[in-house]
């Protein structure tokens, strides 16, 4: 799947899917929100409503992966009961599975590494972090849980909560455009400022 796509669901975290989507925008990066439901609005978890680009169904029409390479993500952000709605949504799964299998990359943050990776194989060797307590189903298949703001392993990117979404979303920024684009918003953002 070509693109950078931010998937919500009714209950998502404010922070973690706006401050991500916002780093990668100031990084010239096309991330388009996603909502998995046929619905053009989605509620958080705190009750803000946020417009989607477009609907799972309408990414899904004609979707191909053709062409598909570590720059292309897919991004699962936590909150609750938003993660439930993502891990329970079998078309998306279906959708990380292949766009994984296919060279894509792939981006969790909070309780979804736990509740959305977790129904991944996970590739041997994986460092993830995430909110504690939703480490169990990557750590089962030997992945190893890291307690650090944002961690990049091949193609997975994951994040421990919304305290720590910019760093997720730059970490994102890196992976996609390389570390002087992040570097360049981390400064424009004065998150090096003390």
């Amino acid at each position: 799947m070509k693109g950078v796509f931010i998937f919500l669901a009714e209950g998502f975290e404010d922070v973690e899917a706006v401050a991500t989507y916002d780093a990668l925008r100031r990084g010239g990066v096309k991330a388009e929100f996603i909502g998995v439901r046929d619905e053009p609005f989605v509620t958080s978890s705190h009750g803000t409503v946020i417009g989607v680009e477009r609907t799972l169904s309408d990414l899904l029409d004609g979707a191909s992966h053709e062409g598909t390479d570590r720059r292309d993500f897919l991004i699962f952000p936590g909150g609750m009961p938003g993660t439930r709605n993502l891990a329970a949504c079998a078309p998306l799964i279906s959708l990380m599975r292949e766009h994984y299998a296919q060279g894509g990359s792939l981006a969790a943050i909070c309780a979804a590494p736990g509740l959305v990776l977790g129904q991944l194989d996970a590739p041997e060797g994986l460092e993830f972090t995430c909110f504690d307590g939703f480490e169990t189903a990557l750590a089962s298949q030997g992945a190893a849980f890291v307690r650090k703001p944002a961690v990049r392993c091949g193609r997975i990117v994951t994040g421990r909560s919304a305290g720590y979404a910019v760093d997720f979303g730059l970490e994102i920024l890196e992976a996609i455009k390389g570390a002087e684009v992040a570097a360049q918003v981390r400064g424009a953002m004065l998150l090096d400022i003390q």
